[in-house]
């Protein structure tokens, strides 16, 4: 049922809306008359003309200078095989999307209904004049060589076949610093190479032109060592071939001193004592996938001098090819290489190699749950989400097509052109991609209280498949288990708990006990406290007060003020807190903007928003970013005397007693936020001149929630929230009528927020699901928490 659950939400991600995961959007004002006579006839004709004199201005009136054709026959698609061209478009769109959001550059995918290698030459070779360069991709070997080279003599453009040059630039800058932590020189060591295909030929030709020697590989293929007796061997492995001598080598024979082993293979092929029959200080790199060619713990509980990397997100120096494609196409187009040599792909190893001993940015730390990343046996290479490592690999590869005579255009202010890589980096898809990657790495217990609803178990199931979370379910068992029958939802490890059965009354008594005594006193008796316990929000924000439990998500069928009483009567404000807050997150084109209060305080006072403007910047900061804050009113910095205006003022001047620090001004109208010329001509005393601002404070609900709304459906801008503010433990309120992906989104938010009230000793001993299904854990906890 997973698997089928799995396949039904990837179809509908692709399927839902427009079809495919990319469109075409005009990057020019085309509305009026005046518009489309400019872009289209008669203006058109004159950058034709300019074009048609002098050929290179191409680049300067079109696309092509940053546009990439992502082109395959779909004859090897990534564990798939030949499945064709059709079938391959998927992936060359997803490959084109990781092109735009890790390093701006557009991409049209060509799929290409061709098998002879020379007539797929032939084909792409003619789609030169479109393209500022060319990423082969999924094409089988021993065709994909010829191809590359034959179009990397026949065209004026980049060409890389990432398959082949992507893994072997990224295994080469983790090499060369594995190789300096085992203190061993490249040109001494011993290679063992399991999977003679186009990466591995690749990673092997790289190597060598660092200082590795041919004569120290041992590279087997399906039919055993490459040895000189065969004849089956491609002329680009002929010098990895050993003599006839060592033709009944075996991969554990040839292992046994071995320096270093190079998998790009199948999985579990090498074994515990293969490694342990390594050299000293030996370095394992089994990037086979999904299933390395011997697993991560495995292989470091064979010895302990080991360093190893794989393929794999889950462990760490995970050889991932987006650490290094994107960036190079970057560097390649900005400075219009006319191919892609050695000296390119040397360059963008040394930068990531180099990348990884510098010290990392907290957005990194964020994402992976570390506090202090550094370099190291588990730090080779840096991580994908570093957001460094467009302004750091595409300059090198740039710098190094101009040195080498490749370029057609040179850059002399590489500062300019850093500032230019950073700005055009999305800090919305990072910090999203961090923010769930933190999750994975302390999964937490979430109570789903409206569980009996077909959104809700489809998103528990990806909590629990994603590893973001341990989904408890609130709801009567028998309707539960129909909704997820009906829709093919896995619920294995998923404690269903009805708070009205009779099996929970014992529990459902101890929590009334608990309610009864927080609430004897502002107007709840024993027997209203107990009958409330009966309603699942009521319980299952007394799981999350006693620690049964980590966090809450609730909200989707119920009003919201239903759903945050029980929360504020149970759980209660932190320390210090008066008003809790709602705020959003929106994913902007500017970058991440959080809004504040949305959802909560109708009409605060002066004293209430400051609480509210410090609340939403401390949770900013849990983002790792440094909050810079607007408050926003229809008047600027005093021009209006009306209390309106002075609430904001005197709010701000509370804030800015509170915190002096905090980079914070009002009251200011919402363009002067965002115009910074405008800001600077009539306000120059203002703190926000100086970089972008990221958190908005709204005057009252009515002005927040409107705003909010107005930025999603027309602005179209992607958000996370409600978020809640100021609660002593995570519960989180879902919008009525939320997606699948938002519901999602929400988890990782209380997940994220319970890993941090966790440290702060808000959270409690863990317990696992099958203890809460057993009722056994919570009795003495919640006799502690009465």
């Amino acid at each position: 049922m997973a698997k089928e659950l799995r396949k039904q939400l990837a179809l509908e991600y692709h399927s839902k809306g427009r079809p495919g995961k990319i469109e075409v959007v005009p990057t020019k004002e085309a509305k009026t008359q005046r518009d489309l006579s400019l872009a289209y006839s008669p203006g058109v004709a004159e950058p034709c003309k300019e074009i048609a004199n002098n050929p290179e201005d191409v680049y300067k009136y079109t696309a092509k200078g940053n546009l990439v054709g992502v082109i395959s026959n779909g004859t090897a698609v990534l564990g798939l095989g030949n499945i064709g061209p059709e079938a391959s478009k998927p992936v060359m769109e997803g490959k084109g999307v990781l092109f735009k959001i890790f390093a701006d550059i557009d991409v049209f995918d060509i799929e290409i209904n061709e098998t002879d290698p020379k007539k797929f030459v032939e084909i792409v070779k003619a789609l030169e004049p479109t393209f500022g360069g060319i990423n082969l991709e999924d094409i089988k070997a021993p065709e994909c060589f010829y191809i590359e080279q034959e179009l990397k003599k026949q065209c004026n453009i980049p060409i890389m076949h990432d398959d082949q040059h992507g893994t072997a630039i990224i295994s080469s800058a983790a090499l060369l610093n594995a190789l300096e932590l085992q203190k061993k020189k490249i040109d001494k060591v011993h290679f063992v190479v399991n999977g003679a295909g186009a990466a591995a030929t690749a990673c092997m030709n790289l190597y060598v032109s660092l200082g590795a020697k041919p004569e120290n590989f041992f590279v087997f293929d399906k039919d055993g060592i490459l040895h000189s007796d065969r004849t089956d061997i491609p002329p680009v492995q002929l010098k990895f071939t050993k003599d006839k001598k060592f033709s009944n080598w075996d991969l554990a024979r040839a292992m046994k001193d071995a320096d270093v082993f190079l998998g790009l293979s199948v999985g579990n092929v090498v074994t515990p004592e293969m490694v342990k029959s390594m050299a000293k200080n030996p370095i394992v790199f089994a990037m086979a996938n999904p299933e390395p060619e011997i697993m991560y713990d495995v292989a470091k509980e064979s010895r302990k001098d080991l360093i190893m990397a794989t393929g794999r997100s889950d462990t760490p120096n995970q050889v991932n090819n987006v650490l290094g494609f994107p960036y190079i196409f970057r560097g390649a187009l900005d400075v219009r290489a006319t191919g892609i040599n050695e000296a390119m792909k040397l360059a963008a190893v040394k930068a990531l190699a180099d990348l990884a001993k510098t010290p990392v940015p907290d957005i990194v730390n964020l994402a992976y749950n570390e506090k202090n990343l550094s370099f190291g046996n588990d730090y080779i290479i840096p991580k994908p989400l570093d957001p460094r490592l467009l302004a750091t690999v595409a300059p090198a590869v740039a710098k190094a097509a101009i040195e080498s005579g490749v370029a057609r255009k040179i850059i002399t202010d590489w500062d300019a052109y850093k500032i230019e890589m950073n700005s055009r980096l999305g800090l919305d898809n990072q910090l999203s991609r961090a923010i769930g990657n933190k999750a994975r790495q302390d999964p937490k217990r979430v109570v789903f209280a409206d569980a009996e609803n077909a959104k809700v178990l489809k998103t528990a199931q990806l909590v629990l498949e994603e590893k973001i979370g341990y989904p408890i379910l609130l709801g009567d068992e028998k309707r539960i288990r129909k909704i997820a029958e009906d829709n093919s939802v896995d619920l294995e490890g998923m404690p269903i708990i009805n708070p009205k059965d009779d099996d929970t009354e014992e529990m459902r008594k101890s929590f009334g006990e608990i309610f009864f005594e927080k609430r004897q006193r502002k107007g709840v008796n024993r027997y209203e406290a107990n009958k409330a316990m009966k309603e699942r929000n009521h319980f299952g924000c007394m799981m999350v007060e006693t620690g049964v439990a980590d966090c809450m998500i609730s909200g989707l069928s119920r009003n919201y003020p239903d759903t945050i009483r029980p929360a504020l009567q149970i759980i209660g404000t932190e320390p210090g807190i008066k008003k809790i807050a709602g705020m959003y997150l929106l994913f902007t084109k500017r970058g991440p903007l959080f809004l504040a209060d949305t959802t909560v305080n109708f009409n605060p006072t002066a004293e209430e928003l400051a609480e509210i403007t410090l609340l939403v910047a401390r949770e900013v900061r849990q983002f790792n970013i440094v909050p810079k804050v607007a408050m926003l009113s229809y008047s600027n910095f005093g021009s209006s005397d009306s209390p309106e205006a002075r609430l904001v003022q005197d709010a701000h001047t509370i804030v800015k007693q509170k915190e002096p620090s905090l980079i914070c001004d009002g009251e200011m109208q919402g363009i002067l936020a965002f115009n910074k010329e405008i800001l600077k001509d009539n306000y120059p005393f203002s703190e926000l001149i100086n970089g972008d601002v990221n958190t908005l404070i709204f005057p009252n609900l009515a002005a927040g929630n409107i705003a909010y709304n107005l930025l999603q459906e027309v602005g179209g801008a992607d958000s996370i929230g409600p978020i809640l503010l100021g609660l002593n433990k995570p519960v989180h309120v879902l919008q009525l009528g939320s997606s699948i992906r938002s519901i999602f989104n929400m988890v990782v938010i209380a997940v994220v927020d319970a890993q941090a009230k966790s440290k702060k000793g808000a959270i409690t001993t863990p317990v696992t699901p099958e203890e809460i299904k057993r009722n056994k854990w919570w009795k003495s906890r919640t006799k502690n928490s009465a």
